[in-house]
């Protein structure tokens, strides 16, 4: 049995474990410290991994990190010594002589932080940034013909833009394309520059950029960002110098480019400028993806990096009927890194072994019952338990209620897939507003997304495909825009979690209940937090989100709080 401890230490620092190619725990340590995309070590990822599944650090064959480069921090973190020890890098060797010149402290961990010695014989594993993003989608994929893989962020070890041929268990380098090709970085100035946060606000900009016609303002982005064409880099271009800010443990980065793209912004319309950016990375990316598809004689694509959080893209691409299989790893951002580096670490020594395409993203904390009700005793709450709290849950939605939804094991990545969830019917559109005012405390321009039951999805969905993970968008069916507006977005599309029975057996129930009783098998869903903070992992995080805004209900396990009204 191979047992592979992935790590990643940076912006969303990650835990995973891999056990014989199967993913069987993976989370960002976010959820542990409460601080959203934190970036430092994660030690509570690390423990909650390995008590998952009831083994010490003894047990771990490998650890594997997505980083080529030595990273000093290991040595604290798994206790490295003498020739296994990671060498320092230049700035940390610059950053400890100022202070020894300055007599100012060093760096050291007090003895009451937690550390994880490795065993002698554990192989330390470092896994190109792009080649576990790779990994993370082409070892997850159920089809295992050849594949070309694209990866895309703001860059990773110098490089912004990696092509991959999978095939046979191998994953083969085509092409690398560095910092001056970073469509990430260009999308990110343009986020910054509508004064949002570069590397979590992404998400906004495209969910504006419906309202606003990218014709009006079309070219006014043109010298920010660089030019592909036949899946070459043509046109490189300077972004100049990158920084980065520490905010409360979260990095955060700025480039030079905000500045002049924040001027643009003022003089026009900021819906029209979002949806210009948003056309620019349609049509770069297509022309590195679909000459790709063409070199490597294939139909398939699979998909990570941070980029490919971006629905719309991910939608235009499957639209485009060159594509027959099409598969993001539904973490692709840099929290996904660490089961990449895991996946490719296993893969690498044993290309033959069978692959786990995965079904569901349950990887994360649970609680018990007992540990779910102990929880709820000692804060003297009143709550009751009920035995089919599908059932009452379905009629206090069918009834305009707003429910949190807190069951079996977290999710990892950064959408709540029916186990920590709120939700509510999508048969109001003014659901939508209430939802964003009371819950989220957000933009009100910001859609949300349905859970549906899969074997409906052709009833709600165009150019329908299994979809799982809320990783694409799609058309809504133009009968259904009017039964379920709260979730259908202004360019008429939603982004759909497409649920199994066998997969979920519990939230499958739920929302069928809400169906015999509305007719409509469909329910508005969106992660257990408000906004700026991380979903919530353990119940007592679920109670204070639950009394710190407008909620009307709070299932956990089979327990029910439920405000007055």
């Amino acid at each position: 049995m191979m047992r592979i401890l992935g790590i990643h230490i940076g912006h969303d620092s990650s835990a995973a474990l891999v056990v014989d190619g199967k993913i069987v725990a993976d989370v960002a340590e976010e959820r542990f410290t409460r601080i959203k995309h934190y970036s430092g070590l994660p030690l509570g990822a690390i423990d909650y991994c390995l008590k998952s599944q009831r083994l010490q650090m003894k047990d771990i064959d490998v650890i594997a990190v997505p980083a080529n480069g030595g990273i000093p921090d290991l040595n604290f973190i798994f206790d490295l010594k003498g020739a296994r020890q990671e060498p320092k890098t230049t700035p940390r060797r610059m950053a400890e002589f100022a202070r020894t010149v300055m007599k100012r402290p060093a760096t050291k961990p007090p003895l009451y932080i937690k550390n994880f010695p490795a065993r002698a014989s554990a192989e330390i594993v470092h896994v190109e940034h792009h080649l576990a993003h790779a990994a993370s989608a082409y070892y997850t994929n159920a089809n295992q013909g050849r594949q070309l893989i694209v990866t895309m962020d703001g860059i990773g070890d110098g490089v912004s833009i990696g092509v991959w041929r999978g095939e046979n268990g191998k994953i083969t380098p085509l092409k690398r394309i560095g910092r001056e090709g970073s469509l990430g970085w260009f999308y990110s100035n343009v986020t910054e520059a509508l004064g949002w946060w570069h590397g979590d606000g992404e998400g906004k900009t495209m969910g504006l950029a419906p309202y606003g016609d990218c014709a009006k303002v079309k070219g006014v982005l043109d010298r920010f960002y660089p030019k592909f064409s036949g899946g070459e880099l043509v046109e490189p271009h300077d972004f100049g110098r990158s920084y980065f800010w520490n905010e409360g443990g979260a990095l955060q980065w700025h480039l030079d480019d905000s500045v002049p793209i924040r001027e643009i912004v003022n003089q026009y319309r900021r819906e029209d400028v979002t949806a210009e950016a948003q056309r620019v990375l349609e049509e770069q990316t297509r022309q590195i993806v679909f000459p790709w598809l063409e070199k490597e004689n294939t139909r398939n694509l699979c998909c990570a990096g941070g980029v490919f959080l971006n629905v719309k893209l991910n939608q235009r691409l499957w639209e485009s009927g060159k594509i027959d299989q099409h598969h993001i790893y539904p973490n692709p951002g840099d929290s996904g890194l660490a089961v990449g580096a895991a996946l490719y670490a296993c893969y690498a020594t044993n290309p033959n072994a069978p692959t786990h395409a995965i079904e569901d993203l349950y990887w994360g904390p649970e609680y018990g019952e007992k540990e779910i009700e102990d929880t709820l005793k000692l804060r003297n709450l009143n709550y009751r338990r009920v035995e089919d709290v599908e059932a009452f849950a379905a009629r206090q939605l069918a009834d305009d209620k707003i429910v949190a939804w807190f069951q079996g094991r977290m999710e990892s990545g950064p959408r709540a897939l029916g186990n920590r969830s709120i939700l509510m019917s999508a048969n109001r559109a003014e659901n939508k507003d209430i939802i964003n005012a009371r819950i989220k405390f957000r933009e009100a321009f910001r859609p949300f997304c349905p859970s549906l039951l899969w074997e409906k999805r052709a009833d709600y969905l165009e150019h329908v495909r299994d979809e799982f993970f809320m990783i694409t968008s799609f058309t809504c069916c133009e009968t259904k825009r009017k039964n379920v507006p709260a979730v259908v977005h202004a360019d008429a599309t939603l982004r759909p979690q497409t649920v199994k029975k066998e997969f979920n057996r519990r939230y499958w129930n739920l929302i069928n209940e809400f169906g015999k009783i509305t007719g409509e098998s469909l329910l508005l869903n969106t992660s257990f937090n408000i906004m700026g903070e991380p979903i919530v992992n353990h119940p007592r995080e679920a109670i204070r989100c639950f009394y710190d805004n407008g909620l009307d209900s709070l299932v956990l396990g089979n327990f029910v709080l439920e405000k007055k009204a």
